[in-house]
């Protein structure tokens, strides 16, 4: 009789076999708890940016793109050495949620559990894949022109 071994299931299943590799550029995103437009609210959503740009999170890795949708984030993040994706994210996540508790105090959860990401292939273009981040806004009818919304940032600007 074989012995029963259980297996990762939901975000886990996702991350079985994966590896964060130092230097390595990827797209990330993640979604707040039950896709609420959270951010949609100002205040807000300058407190969760501030928290995203804080430099703790971070550490060696460097964020290259990121925008702030009401109800999802995306970043384009560049490992650096001591810290994996996973635990990055975890870090970046409980800090916005933190700062945001700070002024929503009765808020129960901000982000919904796991993320998604993509590491980029070597022939991909890293200034493409900010330009979609930083579009976001523009395609989802926020606004007409990337320059009209504020929560975002690429190093490239």
């Amino acid at each position: 009789m074989e012995a029963y071994i259980p297996r990762p299931h939901g975000h886990s299943a996702l991350r079985r076999g994966r590896s964060s590799r130092s230097g390595q550029r990827y797209l990330v995103t993640t979604v707040t708890r039950g896709r609420i437009p959270l951010f949609g609210d100002w205040e807000i959503g300058v407190i969760a940016a501030r928290a995203i740009t804080d430099p703790r999170p971070w550490a060696s890795s460097a964020l290259l793109a990121w925008v702030l949708m009401p109800d999802h984030w995306h970043g384009l993040v560049e490992l650096g050495d001591g810290r994996g994706l996973s635990e990055t994210i975890r870090m970046l996540k409980a800090n916005v949620a933190r700062q945001v508790r700070v002024e929503r105090p009765g808020l129960s959860g901000v982000w919904a559990s796991g993320y998604h990401d993509r590491a980029l292939r070597t022939e991909e273009s890293t200034v493409d894949v900010a330009r979609y981040i930083v579009l976001n806004p523009v395609r989802a009818g926020l606004v007409r022109r990337v320059g009209d919304y504020s929560l975002w940032d690429a190093a490239w600007v």
